[in-house]
């Protein structure tokens, strides 16, 4: 059958090949992957992440919305507004978790219930802007301070004399600083054993890694690669994956394995979603992407 010269040119904009037969990341993707745009038209597209049952929730951060790609391939909208939401994360028992930098908060998000509003101040000083953050499976939140000057901000100073990385305990009684050298953290996760922290220096671009200690408090600091990031992630069998420029992989030793290329300006954040988590969501500037992978993402 002849297919219309048009209906080929919109197949060959919505799949895009990701990667060459000798790059690495041929163990990562599912053979013959390729790059699949969801959707689109956002103004901007960051933090997604996914629930139990696989549904990704991203977010629109200049509209004030969360968004919801489901398993079944629907986009609705889930929250308007949204505190400005940025970075989110789901923890053990399903809770969305968003860096709402709108007031300089954290949220807590359960379906059906009004968000748990934590309001962030550190030695009476608001913070920069809450980022992007992990929770770790004892219910500890990490996050990201850096500093973006944001257009419904009143002020146009940074509030607090550095950017840095935070620990807040899961019984809210404890917000203190665990990094304060880093020029600029942005994206963080941490793996799911609770015992290891990546956090990107997106200004230095670096990422380094972190042995978490009981208390919160991170040592054993170790540059893991020469390379900054916007967010990240990390799959089941411990490789990083990191956004800008596309999405960068590295294995667990810090091995670069290829770039997924992406065909924005800007590839913000990414996830594992779908009902069995072998799928990476990207989100890149105004649009939605995923491709299949071989392994399933860690959360």
């Amino acid at each position: 059958m002849k297919i219309p010269s048009l209906m080929l040119l919109v197949m060959l904009l919505s799949f895009t090949p990701a990667v060459s037969q000798d790059d690495g990341l041929s163990e990562i993707l599912k053979p013959g992957a390729s790059l699949v745009k969801l959707a689109g038209e956002f103004s901007f597209t960051e933090g997604p992440a996914a629930d139990k049952a696989g549904n990704v929730y991203f977010t629109d951060q200049p509209n004030d919305r969360i968004m919801k790609w489901s398993t079944k391939g629907v986009l609705s909208t889930f929250m308007q507004p949204s505190g400005r939401s940025n970075g989110m994360f789901f923890d053990s028992k399903d809770n969305l978790w968003s860096c709402a930098d709108e007031k300089n908060e954290i949220w807590r998000i359960k379906p059906g219930e009004k968000p748990e509003v934590i309001a962030l101040e550190y030695e009476g000083k608001l913070m920069n802007g809450p980022n992007d953050l992990w929770v770790s499976p004892e219910g500890n939140i990490f996050f990201t301070d850096p500093f973006y000057r944001r257009s419904w901000w009143k002020h146009s100073e940074m509030p607090q004399e550095k950017q840095c990385v935070y620990f807040l305990s899961a019984d809210r009684k404890v917000l203190k600083r665990v990094e304060e050298e880093l020029l600029q953290p942005n994206g963080i996760v941490g793996t799911p054993d609770g015992k290891t922290l990546y956090v990107a220096d997106i200004k230095a671009n670096k990422t380094w890694s972190y042995t978490i200690n009981p208390d919160g408090s991170l040592s054993d600091k170790k540059l893991f690669c020469e390379l900054g990031s916007d967010g990240m992630t990390i799959d089941s069998k411990g490789n990083i994956y990191l956004t800008g420029k596309g999405v960068t992989v590295f294995d667990k030793t810090g091995k670069k394995l290829g770039n997924i290329a992406v065909p924005e300006n800007w590839s913000a954040n990414v996830c594992f979603g779908g009902k069995d988590r072998k799928t990476l969501f990207i989100t890149a500037s105004k649009g939605l992407y995923s491709i299949s992978t071989r392994y399933k993402g860690a959360y």
